[in-house]
């Protein structure tokens, strides 16, 4: 038998060897910390069980997930929703591409001093979130609950500069995000995110306080696993996040990290 030699173009020979090279190195995910980081390690563990080696990268701040991903240090990232990537990628030039939805946060307006809107009364403080994604995300709730209107079609980008109607003339605040869950007790009625009470320990208050929450049909706000554009179709991932959204073990993960309280998340992949 005669032994035929193929010479490899050096592109091919290039893309071949970055392909073994990949699949042979485990999987780098950038998390941030509490409920996100927590599901994505219970998604690791039953990855490693069917033989996807997963490395969970953990990130105490809001850039360092992006910008090592942009780097390659990572090969995807699941921390931010829609709004923030969108802002991310205009301010840092980044060639990402969105691959999958995730969790979604429910976001509520909550307060200790009234059980209806209605009973707001005239003047009343509202504490919103500073910084432009999450106040755009508070002005529609305070929107849909009949206290304010916006200026048509500013949709979830809306700013405080963007209210036109407000009937019982609320005071808006503006308060860093993290810090509204503190604020409840020196305003009238004050926007929040779910996770922080869970975090804060006051779960119990968010439930019995929470007068109006968002929800499933709220997606662009759900957490979405990121990647680069040139490895968005890594099947690793792609095997990810089919063990993420199926496991048993990660919806449980999710439904500890909330008090086991529907009203405080969705999982944005199962919206009809």
């Amino acid at each position: 038998m005669k032994l035929r030699h193929f010479l490899l173009s050096p592109l091919f020979a290039l893309v071949f060897a970055t392909g073994v090279a990949a699949q042979g190195q485990p999987l780098r995910i950038g998390v941030t910390p509490g409920a996100i980081a927590d599901s994505i390690e219970t998604a690791a563990q039953e990855a490693r069980k069917q033989g996807l080696e997963v490395k969970v990268v953990e990130f105490t701040e809001w850039t360092g997930p992006n910008t090592a991903l942009q780097a390659g240090d990572l090969d995807a990232n699941y921390f931010q929703h829609l709004p923030f990537l969108e802002n991310a990628v205009k301010e840092g030039k980044y060639k990402f591409k969105v691959v999958a939805p995730g969790l979604l946060p429910n976001q509520g307006l909550f307060s200790l001093k009234v059980s209806r809107f209605a009973d707001l009364k005239d003047g009343a403080k509202v504490a919103i979130a500073s910084d432009p994604a999450n106040q755009g995300r508070g002005l529609l709730l305070l929107q849909k609950a009949g206290l304010i209107q916006l200026r048509d079609g500013v949709a979830d980008k809306g700013k405080l500069d963007d209210v036109v109607a407000n009937p019982k003339k609320l005071q808006l605040v503006e308060i860093p995000g993290p810090q509204l869950v503190r604020s409840l007790e020196d305003v009238d009625l004050a926007q929040g995110v779910t996770s922080h009470y869970v975090a804060a320990g006051k779960a119990d208050i968010a439930d019995k306080h929470g007068l109006l929450y968002t929800d499933a049909n709220d997606a662009r706000w759900a957490i979405h696993f990121v990647a680069r554009e040139d490895n968005a179709n890594d099947p690793r991932l792609a095997r990810f996040i089919r063990i993420y959204q199926e496991s048993p073990a990660v919806r449980e993960r999710i439904r500890a990290s909330y008090a086991h309280n529907d009203k405080f998340y969705a999982l944005a992949w199962l919206r009809p």
